[in-house]
């Protein structure tokens, strides 16, 4: 076990452990964010850089400052660091101008994009991000793809973060898709339109930090914060049959893999439970998801059965009687 100090907070890691998960154990403002790394995908990491961190003392034994930022992602701790993260000046700087390169070629589809409400681009840009870009030449545009019977790319999206490239190669048991092209013209795309086609394929959907891949089942149905998302299962023979359903009413909007703190899947999905199963008779519902306070999802959203103990009645002189009484308020004589 070795000792890392990330913002002045101390932690115990194992050895081997990475800057940005042992920020992760921490929790909280410290954590840098992430756009390409996965920890349960192999090799991911190190293209976004938007986890660039300050490495104020490099060890116990070498006190001495790395000279640059590093990309927490990659970067093991060592026993006695010092992580500047949220702390630093010139991180913030730092990350302030990813995300500008970042949103170079990204379109303001905000208001149209399915991912708005769950984007992690949609938050860095709101953090990092400024009010008008210096950006003076065309943005680079990619035609609308179907990669798949199920899944729509939209290029011009993408922030080339290799996710869904990962997911290929380690979840499917052939990729038929990657990255074409170098530099400014790169992209994702494969050799024959409609190609992708294996059971594990929507997993490129939950992996997709931004709104670049999306289920075409769920198009324009409905924003993320109208809908109610709910934990539920069933015996599947193919994956672990744990996932989230998005429900407006009685309605399975979508079905997508349970996320942790990190906007992580817990358990990859298969795509019969993802596209095929949109009926709420198909699932055994156990209780509502749990969503952060700070997402737009969490508008009433309500998680406790306390909270939800009115909405047992539909006789107004029912709700009237069990609610509670609030005292009058106070007048000025």
């Amino acid at each position: 076990m070795v000792k890392v100090t990330i913002d002045g907070i101390e932690i115990e890691v194992p050895e081997g452990t990475t800057i940005l998960n042992a920020a992760r154990m921490i929790g909280g403002k410290v954590v840098p964010p992430a756009m390409c790394y996965y920890s349960k995908l192999k090799t991911t990491g190190g293209y976004c850089r938007t986890c660039l961190v300050k490495v104020a003392a490099g060890s116990a034994k070498d006190p001495r400052p790395m000279p640059k930022l590093v990309v927490s992602c990659s970067t093991t701790v060592q026993d006695g660091m010092v992580v500047l993260s949220s702390t630093s000046p010139e991180v913030a700087e730092a990350r302030k101008g990813v995300v500008e390169f970042l949103l170079i070629n990204h379109p303001l589809d905000c208001p149209i994009c399915d991912q708005a409400g769950e984007c992690k681009l949609q938050d860095l840009g709101y953090e990092h991000g400024l009010a008008k870009t210096r950006y003076e030449f065309p943005r680079r545009t990619f035609e609308k793809e179907d990669i798949g019977d199920k899944i729509k790319l939209h290029m011009t999206r993408c922030i080339l973060c290799y996710r869904c490239v990962k997911v290929g190669e380690q979840l499917t048991p052939k990729r038929v898709h990657g990255v074409m092209n170098r530099g400014d013209v790169a992209e994702i795309s494969t050799f024959v339109q409609n190609n992708i086609d294996n059971e594990f394929s929507g997993n490129m959907i939950d992996v997709c930090p931004v709104g670049a891949l999306t289920d075409k089942t769920f198009r324009f149905k409905s924003r993320v914060w109208y809908t109610k998302p709910m934990d539920a299962h069933r015996d599947c023979k193919k994956c672990s049959g744990k996932v989230a359903l998005w429900m407006k009413g009685e309605e399975v909007l979508r079905v997508t893999a349970r996320k942790d703190a990190n906007n992580e899947a817990i358990d990859f999905i298969c795509n019969e439970c993802r596209f095929d199963k949109k009926n709420a008779s198909d699932w055994v519902i156990e209780k509502p998801t749990h969503i952060d306070r700070h997402s737009v999802i969490s508008a009433n959203h309500y998680e406790k059965e306390e909270q939800l103990k009115l909405g047992k009645f539909t006789d107004h002189k029912m709700i009237e009687k069990e609610a509670p009484k609030l005292p009058a308020p106070k007048t000025k004589k």
